[in-house]
């Protein structure tokens, strides 16, 4: 049961009806939709009813999260592989769901994503994307020792590195949240 009703359009105030059309007139909704963004009484689906809650910190969080899906130099099959690996570790269905889609739209394999989902770093092909996943399963265990560093992190460079972090960071949030507000 959600401990958060959803916040519909007439409920809003004017900062958190701005933070509603940034979130569904955003990057978010401009390419192809793997979940909806909107509830069918109109409100905020996932994380982002919850957003509405504090605007400023909602418009800051809304602000990243399109940043580390946008604006980041990570391809869309490392971005998705760190996302999925996310909402496995933290039993994020909500999040399982909406980027499942977005991975197979990003060329992860049917077998990739059960690897990830069974809590697996799979095999990958590309060194980058292979480097980036067993990153991302260090970073889910707490640190990165120093001979993952020399060997996974190293490769990818520092500023590689932070966007994973950035990215493994802002969705454990998200799973934070969904999980005490329990939306599904």
């Amino acid at each position: 049961m959600d401990r958060l009703q959803p916040i519909t359009p007439e409920q809003q105030d004017p900062e958190q009806h701005a933070l509603y059309a940034s979130i569904t007139g955003g990057p978010r909704a401009a390419g192809p939709q793997h979940f909806s963004l909107t509830t069918a009484d109109g409100g905020l689906s996932g994380p982002f009813n919850a957003f509405l809650l504090s605007p400023g910190v909602g418009a800051a969080l809304d602000r990243l999260g399109a940043a580390v899906r946008y604006e980041t130099a990570l391809s869309g099959r490392t971005r998705e592989l760190a996302i999925l690996a996310v909402a496995a570790d933290r039993d994020s269905g909500f999040e399982w769901q909406a980027h499942e889609g977005a991975g197979r739209a990003a060329g992860l394999t049917d077998a990739e994503i059960e690897v990830v989902r069974a809590g697996g770093v799979p095999d990958l092909p590309d060194r980058a994307e292979q480097s980036a996943a067993h990153l991302v399963s260090a970073l889910l265990r707490g640190d990165v020792t120093d001979e993952e560093w020399a060997r996974w992190g190293e490769p990818l460079g520092p500023s590689a590195v932070f966007e994973l972090t950035t990215l493994v960071g802002y969705y454990s949030l998200l799973a934070l949240q969904m999980r005490v507000f329990r939306v599904d």
